[in-house]
């Protein structure tokens, strides 16, 4: 297949996470039983995360002049992500504080950083959206920018997705240029009043697979079982494989995103997680070989 160009303008950060036996009350100190910095933000993770699963991808946002910074910046570029539109800013990166529990789940506080500061698209921005075949977005960086975004994508004829997180109401102008919106189930519900506007809604569901609705017309996809370790970056891992493999068709797009989430969960980490095409791939050609024995 060709490679399929993606460009993401969305955010990044340094993800600062503890591990723990479970959370803590309110007012309560525990004892972590581990400590990592990578990077993160759902912008730089999807980024990552098309480009692990085989896309042609840039990335628009901004990190500030600490040492985060750098460190970010060449971890998009090591992931194969083209940085020329990565902005360095005065002040601190975007950073994100992260708890995963025993079990695997986990709660997140961000600090946005120099994301705050991406508002407003050069012309080598918009140029790369509008010569893209899918334009990216989620919501950690200002809604007026991503929004902006969207409609140069639609108006351009560049396939947009939107993964709307965090929820907040969403305005008209940016729910009419989307094409393809991604949410998980608290999210479908959070926004019921407005997923009926876009032609395709996924909704990611776990360990459950992911649903995609267009019209009246609802097809499933399975996600093979795994023993997961940290769902942290599972719903961007699933995001950034479905963006690259959407050139393929709809049953194929979801079935390798579920696959591409379903793996991320077994790897500690959100950056790094995100499966390889190699990895993908093989776990579809095994359900393959076994549906048909």
């Amino acid at each position: 297949m060709s490679t399929p160009r993606i460009v993401v303008v969305g955010s990044i950060n340094m993800d600062l996470t503890t591990s723990v036996s479970r959370f803590p009350a309110p007012g309560e100190t525990l004892l972590g039983t581990a400590f990592a910095t990578a990077a993160g933000g759902k912008g730089s993770n999807q980024a990552i995360a098309a480009a692990k699963a085989g896309g042609d991808v840039s990335f628009v946002g901004a990190v500030g002049d600490d040492g985060f910074g750098t460190q970010l910046r060449e971890t998009l570029q090591d992931a194969g992500v083209d940085t020329a539109l990565l902005r360095s800013v005065d002040g601190p990166s975007g950073v994100a504080a992260i708890t995963v529990s025993e079990d695997a789940e986990n709660n997140i506080i961000v600090v946005p950083g120099a994301n705050s500061s991406v508002t407003s698209l050069s012309e080598a921005d918009l140029d790369a959206i509008a010569h893209a075949d899918v334009l990216l977005c989620q919501l950690e960086i200002p809604l007026d920018t991503v929004t902006a975004a969207a409609r140069h994508a639609r108006a351009n004829g560049t396939t947009v997705i939107l993964n709307p997180s965090p929820v907040q109401d969403l305005p008209g102008a940016l729910i009419e240029s989307v094409d393809i919106l991604i949410v998980n189930q608290t999210e479908s519900e959070q926004l019921a009043a407005v997923t009926g506007r876009v032609r395709y809604l996924v909704t990611t569901l776990g360990a459950g697979g992911a649903d995609l609705r267009s019209g009246e017309e609802t097809i499933h996809a399975d996600s093979p079982a795994v023993t997961p370790v940290d769902t942290t970056g599972a719903g961007d891992a699933f995001t950034g494989a479905f963006a690259v493999e959407w050139v393929q068709g709809q049953d194929r797009a979801l079935q390798f995103a579920a696959t591409a989430g379903s793996l991320a969960t077994t790897v500690r980490g959100a950056s790094v997680s995100s499966p390889t095409r190699a990895a993908i791939e093989k776990v579809l050609n095994r359900q393959l070989d076994s549906d048909t024995v």
